[in-house]
C-alpha cells in the first residue's frame, strides 16, 4: 500500500500544477510548467508540514529520479531516423559550437567563481562549482541521476543544490527569455514573434481544442499481438538493459586500470542514464540492421519520456532538503547568479559573432532555454520568436542535438567531470573547460565562419 500511496500523491500533485497552471495567469505569462509548480507545491507542503506526514506518502519520492531519468535517455534515440553527418553539419555545425561554448563555459564561470572567491573565503569545495552545468545543462533529470554518484564520492549535498539549481535555472531561463525575447522585438532582431495577448485561451493554459488534438503517436504493431504501448516500453527497458550491461563492465574494467585511474574512480562512479542512451542507440542500430526499425515510433518515445520526465520534476523538486540550501544560500546565489549572467552573455554578446546574422537570436534563445532548463524550455522560447519556422533555427536546433547530447547535458563528459572535480580538484576541470572553449574557438574560426552566410533560409 505505501508505493500506491507514494505513487498517487504524485499524481494528485501533478494534477493540481496543471490545474494552478489553468486557473493562475502568472503561470501562463511564465509559461511555468505543470510538473514544476506540483512540485514547489509538494516542497512548500512537505517543508511547512514537515513533521505531520507521514512517511508512506512520499515513499520512494527522493529515488524516482535516479530511475526516470534512465527512461528519458534510453529513448533519446529510439525511433528516430538519424540523417547523414553531412547534412547535420551542414545546418547545425555553428549551434553545435555555441552550444558547447555555452555548456563548457558554465564549468568555466562556476569553478573559477568556486576557486577565486567562494572557496578561500567561504572555504566551499571544488564541486560546489558543478552545480551550475549539473542543475542548467543537466536539469532536474541529470541532477537527480547522478545523486548515487555525489553520495558515492561523499557529497551527498550535491543532489540537493544541483536540483535547487535545476528548478531556479528553468524558472529563470524562461523569465529572463522572454525579457530577451521583448528586447530583440523592439531592437527589430525578430519579427515572428508570437506574443503573450495574440495567444488563444487554450495556447494559454495548455489545453488543445477538441478540434485540434494531435496524435501522441502511431501504433506500430496489431494490438492483438502485443499493444504497441507495451511494446515501445519493453524496448525503453531492454535499452536500460544494455546500459546496465555497461555499467556493470565498467566496473569488472577498473579493477585491471593502473592505480591512478583507479583512484580517479570515473568507471565506478559512472552514472547509468547516459549508458541508456548508448544503449537505445545500439537498440535502434540492431533492429534497423535486421529490417525492423519501423516498428518503433519516435513519436511514442517521446511521450513515454515526457510523461518520465514531468514525474521525475515534481518527485526531484519536493524532495529538496531545504536545510541543505539554507546552509549554503550565499555560495549558492553566487553561482546562481554567474551561471545566469554567462548565459545572457552568450545570447547578447557572443550569438551574433558565431551563429548566422539572420537566425542568430532564434538560435541562441532555444540554446539558452535548453542550458538553463530543458530541451522542452529551448523549444518554448524557439516557438515564440519563430512559430512558423521560417528560419534555420529549428532544424539546426534538432540536428545539434544528435552531436550534443551524448556528451554534455548529462552526457558522457557531464558523469565524468563530477568525480573528477571531486577526486583531483576543480583546477583540472577548469583547465579542460578552458582548452575545451579555446578549441571550439578556433574550430569556429577554420571551419564554420566561411560557411555561415550560406545557411541562409531558402525562402
Amino acid at each position: 500500500m505505501t508505493a500506491v500511496i507514494s505513487f498517487c500523491g504524485l499524481c494528485l500533485l501533478l494534477v493540481v500544477g496543471k490545474f494552478l497552471r489553468v486557473k493562475i495567469k502568472l503561470f501562463q505569462k511564465l509559461y511555468l510548467p505543470s510538473s514544476v509548480i506540483a512540485g514547489i507545491l509538494g516542497l512548500i507542503i512537505l517543508t511547512t508540514f514537515k513533521g505531520d506526514i507521514l512517511p508512506q506518502y512520499t515513499a520512494g519520492w527522493s529515488k524516482l529520479p535516479g530511475f526516470l531519468i534512465n527512461i528519458v535517455f534510453a529513448g533519446l534515440f529510439l525511433g528516430v531516423q538519424i540523417p547523414g553527418i553531412k547534412k547535420i553539419w551542414g545546418i547545425a555545425g555553428p549551434q553545435l559550437c555555441y552550444g558547447q561554448i555555452v555548456a563548457w563555459g558554465q564549468y568555466l564561470v562556476g569553478i573559477g567563481l568556486v576557486l577565486a572567491v567562494l572557496g578561500p573565503l567561504m572555504g566551499v569545495p571544488d564541486q560546489f562549482g558543478v552545480i551550475i552545468p549539473v542543475g542548467f545543462e543537466g536539469g532536474h533529470g541529470t541532477a537527480g541521476g547522478l545523486a548515487q554518484v555525489f553520495t558515492d564520492l561523499g557529497w551527498s549535498e550535491g543532489k540537493d543544490l544541483g536540483l535547487a539549481s535545476a528548478t531556479v535555472g528553468m524558472v529563470c531561463g524562461i523569465v529572463i527569455g522572454m525579457w530577451l525575447i521583448n528586447w530583440a522585438v523592439r531592437k527589430g532582431h525578430v519579427s515572428n514573434i508570437r506574443s503573450f495577448d495574440k495567444q488563444s485561451k487554450e495556447e494559454r493554459s495548455g489545453i488543445y481544442p477538441v478540434e485540434e488534438q494531435p496524435v501522441a503517436g502511431r501504433q506500430t504493431v496489431a494490438s492483438d499481438s502485443i499493444d504497441s504501448l507495451a511494446l515501445h516500453i519493453a524496448l525503453i527497458g531492454i535499452a536500460v538493459l544494455f546500459g546496465y550491461l555497461m555499467k556493470i563492465s565498467f566496473r569488472e574494467l577498473n579493477v585491471y586500470m593502473p592505480a591512478t585511474v583507479q583512484e580517479l574512480q570515473i568507471l565506478n562512479s559512472f552514472p547509468l542514464f547516459p549508458l541508456c542512451m548508448i544503449g537505445g542507440l545500439f537498440l535502434q542500430f540492431v533492429l534497423n540492421k535486421v529490417k525492423i526499425g519501423h516498428i518503433v515510433d519516435h513519436g511514442q518515445m517521446s511521450r513515454i519520456a515526457g510523461t518520465a520526465l514531468d514525474f521525475l520534476v515534481v518527485a526531484a523538486i519536493a524532495s529538496i532538503r531545504i536545510e541543505t540550501i539554507s546552509a549554503n544560500w550565499i555560495p549558492f546565489v553566487s553561482l546562481i547568479l554567474v551561471g545566469v549572467l554567462w548565459n545572457v552573455f552568450c545570447v547578447l554578446w557572443l550569438a551574433k559573432r558565431l551563429l548566422p546574422k539572420t537566425s542568430w537570436f532564434e538560435q541562441s534563445i532555444a540554446e539558452m532555454g535548453q542550458s538553463m532548463g530543458v530541451t522542452a524550455t529551448g523549444l518554448l522560447l524557439l516557438r515564440t520568436v519563430d512559430p512558423e519556422d521560417k528560419t534555420i533555427a529549428p532544424a539546426a536546433f534538432g540536428y545539434k542535438q544528435l552531436l550534443h547530447e551524448p556528451f554534455m547535458g548529462g552526457g558522457l563528459w557531464t558523469s565524468m567531470a563530477i568525480p573528477l572535480v571531486i577526486t583531483s580538484g576543480g583546477s583540472t576541470v577548469l583547465i579542460i573547460s578552458i582548452i575545451a572553449i579555446v578549441f571550439w574557438l578556433i574550430f569556429w574560426r577554420l571551419f564554420l565562419s566561411k560557411g555561415i552566410k550560406s545557411l541562409e533560409p531558402s525562402g
